[in-house]
This record gives structure tokens, C-alpha cells and sequence, in this order.
């Protein structure tokens, strides 16, 4: 097929690139334009541009195909994709552009859909503590993820696997879905399928609201708040008063009976909830960098009865 792809993040570059191993014509890339990023806020590109420069595919990067609808449709309909496949791209598509390709724009969702429509549905999944997630792939319509479906593949969400270890694994399923489906699209082999409007939710995009942990929360609560927020925002505390993020966590067997955020083991972070403890196994002070708890406490330790958060 010849192929327009319009994605921006990490997750939509593995199936950008599983559609050229599969021998598409990606005759064009869309994504996002190029932000501030980092300490120093120097302009960087998104990483699927990075990807399509190095494989000589021509990058365009519309702030809204809205607003600048007239300009960016012209060059769709010269392109003439058979099917535009979208990953993360970011912006919604008008209804010109959506009723353009032969087979349609395929989305390569991150949630089993009708579940988590929207902007975070890997992250809300590991903070709702869903046993299993997925990857679906739909034809998009106007309506936000309301399209119909195409195929689906699930997969189990780990104890302790964070947003950020899902995220690469379901961008990795996300791209293997993405060329089966195109594949069976070309050879009449898949029926779209209408979502169930009753089984839907929303996911909605990730705020810093969500950060700050509260150790009044029951302790698997608070384990997938720290799961679903990294490597970003990040789940939050203060140690002594000084703001620290928390990467990875552990539910520890036992309770204590002393004040919930309490740390019942200096040695490694183990710190009580309201039904239960909790382990601190990877975090980042203000000023450093990311590390092993054990490597952090080697240069803070934490005194006996510390609490946590005030």
C-alpha cells in the first residue's frame, strides 16, 4: 500500500517502522512540530521525524491540519495514500482528510477499546489496576476513539511494570497489529466492528495533580499511583522536607501500627499505609539523578521513624 503515517512520540515509531519492513511506500510522514525540551529548552525534533529523515521520507509538521486545512490537504490528495495509519499523533483529523484514503485512517490505539478512549489510556490502566490491556486498531471516525474496530491484541499487565515499561511493550504489539491489519484491509479479510457506547471510559491526559502521594491510601492504591506515573510525572513525596520522585515500588508483606508514611525500615525505604507497606525501590532527590534506593540512601540516610510527606 502506499502509505501516509502520522505519529510523534516513541510509542508510534516501532509500527512506523514495522510498515516499512513490510514493504508499504510510506509516501509521507506527519507529526507534531518541534518543541523546547530539557533543561535548556533546546528545540528538538520528535523522535518518529528523527526516524523518517533518516529514512528519506518527506516530514511535515502542520500546527493544526485544521486551521491550515487547505495547504496539507492539497498534499494528501497529490499524495494519494491508500490508507493514512496514525500512531500518538496528537491532533485531530478533519473529516476531509478522514474520508480521503481508499481503506481509511487507521488508528493504532493503546487500550482495549471502547475502554480508555483518550489521551493516557497506559497510564490510567496501571492507576485503575487493570489486570490486562491491549492494543486495538479502529477506523477513525470524527467522534474521539469512537471508530469502528478492526482487530485487537491483549496482554497482562505486571505486578510491579510501570506506564513506561508497558508503553514500550504495547508500542512494539502496537506496530506487529498494525501491519496485520493493513494486511488483512487489502485482502477484504477484516470486518470493522462498532463499539459498545455502554462499555466505554475515558482517559484523560496525565496532570502533575495526580503526583503527590498520600500514605493515608491503602498501600496497592498507592504501589500503582507510583507504577502508572513513571517515568513521568512521576508519583511524588518529601523526605525531611525535600521533594523526592518515586519510580519503581513493591507492596511488602506485614503492616505497622505506627503512623501511616511512616519509614519502618531505614535500610531500603519500606514505609506503612493504611492497610499495609510499602517498599521504595528506585527514586530521584531535586538536584540528582535517578537511582537505586539503596545507592540514595548510601549518601541520605534516613533516620529511624522519618515521616514521609509533611
Amino acid at each position: 500500500m502506499k502509505i501516509v503515517f502520522m505519529g510523534t512520540p516513541d510509542f508510534a515509531v516501532p509500527t512506523l517502522k514495522k510498515l516499512c519492513e513490510a514493504g508499504h511506500e510510506v509516501a509521507a510522514v506527519f507529526c507534531q512540530p518541534d518543541k523546547p525540551k530539557g533543561r535548556g529548552y533546546k528545540v528538538t525534533p520528535p523522535p518518529v521525524k528523527f526516524f523518517a529523515l533518516d529514512k528519506d521520507i518527506p516530514v511535515y509538521q502542520p500546527n493544526s491540519l485544521k486551521k491550515d486545512a487547505e495547504e496539507y490537504i492539497k498534499i494528501l490528495e497529490d499524495i494519494a495514500p491508500d490508507c493514512i495509519v496514525v500512531a500518538a499523533y496528537g491532533k485531530i483529523l478533519p473529516k476531509e482528510v478522514l474520508d480521503l484514503p481508499k481503506y481509511g485512517c487507521v488508528n493504532v490505539h493503546g487500550s482495549l477499546l471502547p475502554k480508555y478512549r483518550g489521551a493516557g489510556p497506559i497510564q490510567w490502566a496501571v492507576l485503575n489496576d487493570e489486570k490486562v490491556t491491549g492494543i486495538t486498531t479502529m477506523l477513525m471516525g470524527e467522534g474521539l476513539d469512537t471508530g469502528d474496530m478492526l482487530l485487537k491484541k491483549e496482554t497482562e499487565i505486571g505486578e510491579n511494570e510501570t506506564a513506561a515499561e508497558l508503553f514500550d511493550r504495547l508500542a512494539d504489539i502496537g506496530a506487529e497489529l498494525a501491519a496485520e491489519t493493513l494486511e488483512k484491509l487489502e485482502k477484504g479479510e477484516v470486518t470493522p466492528v462498532p463499539q459498545n457506547e455502554s462499555e466505554a471510559s475515558y482517559a484523560p491526559m496525565i496532570t502533575k495533580d495526580l503526583c503527590k502521594i498520600d500514605f493515608n491510601n491503602n498501600v496497592r492504591k498507592i504501589h500503582k499511583q507510583i507504577c502508572g506515573l513513571s517515568d513521568y510525572p512521576c508519583a511524588v513525596t518529601t523526605i525531611n522536607g525535600k521533594r523526592i520522585k518515586i519510580y519503581h515500588s513493591e507492596i511488602v508483606d506485614g503492616r505497622s501500627d505506627k503512623p501511616n508514611g511512616t519509614v519502618v525500615n531505614v535500610k531500603d525505604l519500606t514505609v506503612a499505609c493504611s492497610d499495609g507497606l510499602i517498599r521504595l525501590a528506585e527514586v530521584q532527590a531535586e538536584g540528582s539523578k535517578r537511582m537505586k534506593t539503596a545507592d540514595y540512601l548510601r549518601g541520605n540516610p534516613v533516620a529511624e521513624n522519618t515521616v514521609l510527606g509533611v
